[in-house]
């Protein structure tokens, strides 16, 4: 199933993009530095978003339109003062199919699973506002994810179609970790 391999798969590029954005949020000490990462998400979304738009429709994904996406963090920007412009340069990775597309989605739906936890450690920073898109789809976060997986694996019939769907995991995790550059441990 590909819910499961795809996880196992790709945990490696998971693990070192969550470091990087787990730093730079321990960095964040101002609404400004947290609108300045919010940039780098919303860049990066914004440009994978329009990547897998002709191929995740609402008949693959009847709730697509309901789902959080790259205006969440535009509106979460402003809302901290800040605009979208000055947006750091991305690279998305190639997809040029459904199962390549669901791959990269994989990535930008799991990223509300952490949201919670994000929103947390910006308490702690004193950041309680702009947070609209780490909070996700609250008590329906479980649900929503639910969809997807399902979405997910009933479209990665065979062994090719998950391995091809795994690679656009890999490749949208690392092209992700790449717009945060080199971190620094503070």
């Amino acid at each position: 199933m590909l819910s499961t391999n795809i996880k196992e798969a790709t945990k490696a590029a998971h693990q070192g993009l969550e470091k990087k954005v787990v730093l730079k949020l321990k960095a964040i000490r101002s609404n400004a530095d947290y609108a300045d990462l919010l940039k780098h998400f919303y860049a990066y979304f914004n440009a994978v978003e329009k990547a897998i738009a002709p191929y995740i429709t609402n008949e693959l994904l009847p709730d697509h339109a309901e789902r959080r996406n790259s205006e969440y963090l535009k509106e979460d920007i402003e809302e901290l003062g800040a605009s979208v412009s000055e947006l750091p340069a991305v690279n998305v990775p190639e997809i040029t199919n459904t199962l390549q597309a669901l791959g990269a989605m994989y990535v930008m739906e799991g990223s509300i699973m952490g949201g919670p936890i994000i929103v947390q450690m910006l308490a702690k920073y004193g950041v309680t506002t702009g947070v609209s898109f780490f909070s996700g789809y609250g008590e329906a976060t479980g649900m929503m994810w639910g969809k997807f997986v399902a979405v997910m694996n009933n479209e990665a019939k065979t062994e090719d179609d998950e391995t091809i769907a795994v690679l656009s995991a890999n490749d949208t995790f690392q092209q992700f970790s790449d717009v945060f550059g080199e971190v620094e441990v503070a």
